[in-house]
């Protein structure tokens, strides 16, 4: 049957009305967002199903809708019908029994829900084509400890791997848990939290609840804060923001210990719920003009920002040096490595800012331990 606008956009509505009962509230606030995007964002499709799937047929690929067999082993396949399958939609094999999962390359996105409570599930591979894993997508997965993730960064929503075996073992490595330059979890940090400045983007909701954290510092790169990110932080006292150009849904919700707040001057947006329930009394750095600040889309008398006191600085530098990065691309990988070698070979040359990015060890020379160091660093 074919599906016009008008059926599509009251459908998906009450979609998201009836898969979202019952979610907490920023659970909800993010799957309400997410449909209505892609209510907005769809065309026209047809549905189609065969033995094993249900799904939508658009114009130049699929989405898979729901499965309707339960294997032990699922492969979603590549193409049907002729085109692509780029997604899995939301809820799609959610409750399923496989305990092996083959997903094609080309998928793009996984959806909300997809693979949780899939109690057999035990290993995970991520095609490199996949760029975005929803909200919980892998959730309460209770015999997933292996995931293999492609050598990009793959962006990831709210507790996409939540009470899974590998996040379990990610956080006991290392509490910030970091996959290819992505924050994916945060929650079991304590103290003062720096996020590694190669770090371009942090999940929603990665440190929500966290009760331990007493300040974070984020990276020039990471410009969107996410949805949720320090929901119910109720010991955060300080944060600064560097990058950051849009405060998400409910950030700093809950956060009634927030007193320093150092926010960048490329901020253009905060959400009318970014200090929702937040009753703290802040100084915020804007590190802009007053001006700057005035543009910056915002609501109006939010109680946080009516209490707070307001620094400008303009002076402050939103660029972060990276240990390593001797080309200046805001990464350190193998390419700065062979910088360094061939400047210890004698055969390239450095200049003395880059030198002084180089000398890891900081001994004011460059030698084969600067060397190790640096690929210690990208490895």
């Amino acid at each position: 049957m074919k599906k016009n606008r008008r059926y599509l956009r009251a459908s998906a509505l009450l979609a998201a009305a009836l898969l979202t009962a019952g979610l907490p509230a920023a659970a909800l606030q993010t799957a309400k967002a997410s449909q209505l995007t892609a209510c907005a964002a769809d065309e026209n499709y047809t549905y189609g199903e065969n033995d094993t799937f249900s799904y939508k047929k658009f114009s130049d690929h699929i989405e898979i809708s729901s499965l309707k067999t339960d294997p032990s082993t699922l492969e979603i396949p590549s193409s049907i019908d002729g085109l692509p399958v780029t997604s899995i939609g939301i809820y799609a094999c959610q409750f399923k029994s496989m305990s092996t999962l083959i997903l094609p390359d080309t998928l793009k996105e996984i959806g909300m829900y997809t693979f949780s409570y899939c109690s057999n599930l035990k290993e995970l591979t991520i095609p490199d084509s996949v760029t975005k894993i929803r909200l919980r997508a892998f959730e309460e997965c209770p015999a997933l400890a292996t995931i293999n993730f492609p050598d990009h960064p793959v962006e990831t929503d709210e507790f996409t791997f939540n009470n899974t075996p590998w996040l379990h073992a990610q956080r006991k490595k290392d509490p910030l848990v970091i996959v290819n330059n992505v924050v994916i979890d945060g929650r079991t940090c304590k103290g003062d939290v720096t996020v590694p400045a190669n770090v371009k983007y942090v999940a929603g909701s990665a440190f929500a609840g966290n009760e331990d954290i007493t300040s974070v510092v984020f990276p020039s790169g990471v410009s969107l804060i996410e949805a949720s990110t320090f929901r119910n932080c109720k010991n955060l006292a300080s944060a600064e923001l560097k990058g950051a150009t849009q405060l998400g849904y409910g950030v700093f919700e809950g956060c009634n210990s927030l007193t320093d707040l150092k926010i960048s001057g490329k901020l253009t947006r905060i959400d009318y719920y970014s200090f929702t329930d937040n009753n703290a009394t802040a100084t915020i750095t804007f590190y802009g003009s007053r001006s700057t600040w005035e543009q910056v889309e915002k609501p109006e008398n939010d109680p946080f920002l009516s209490r707070a006191t307001m620094i400008f600085d303009e002076s402050h530098s939103d660029t972060d040096e990276v240990p390593g990065d001797i080309n200046g691309d805001s990464v350190c990988d193998g390419l700065d490595a062979v910088l360094l070698q061939k400047y210890l070979l004698t055969t390239g040359s450095l200049t003395e800012a880059q030198a002084k990015i180089a000398d890891m060890n900081a001994d004011g020379k460059l030698s084969a331990a600067d060397l190790t160091l640096l690929k210690r660093e990208y490895l």
